[in-house]
């Protein structure tokens, strides 16, 4: 099971209406992190589990639900959490690259 696979998998518990994971380990290849063994990743995520919680909740609980991923196989995690009424209200991540 590959890194983006586990991620998916921890993040499942907050019933994502959509979710996509970059990794984007490869462009900073040399970097610390990348040789210590730690990926860089870029996350969007639509939960409802984020509604009424501000940015920093929202990340703590994407944090949590990692656990252990975030101190091992996760150098640097990218976030952009929304609820689906933000995400509908917003472009998606491809438009606004």
């Amino acid at each position: 099971m590959t890194t983006v696979d586990r991620i998916r998998e921890r993040l499942a518990g907050l019933a994502p209406l959509f979710l996509e994971i970059e990794d984007e380990s490869a462009l900073h290849a040399g970097h610390a992190g990348a040789r210590g063994g730690g990926g860089h990743y870029r996350l969007s995520i639509v939960s409802e589990h984020f509604r009424g919680k501000n940015t920093v909740a929202r990340h703590r609980l994407i944090y949590e639900a990692l656990g252990e991923m975030m101190r091992t196989e996760i150098h640097a995690l990218a976030i952009r959490a929304r609820t689906a009424e933000e995400a509908g209200q917003q472009p998606t991540d491809k438009e606004t690259r």
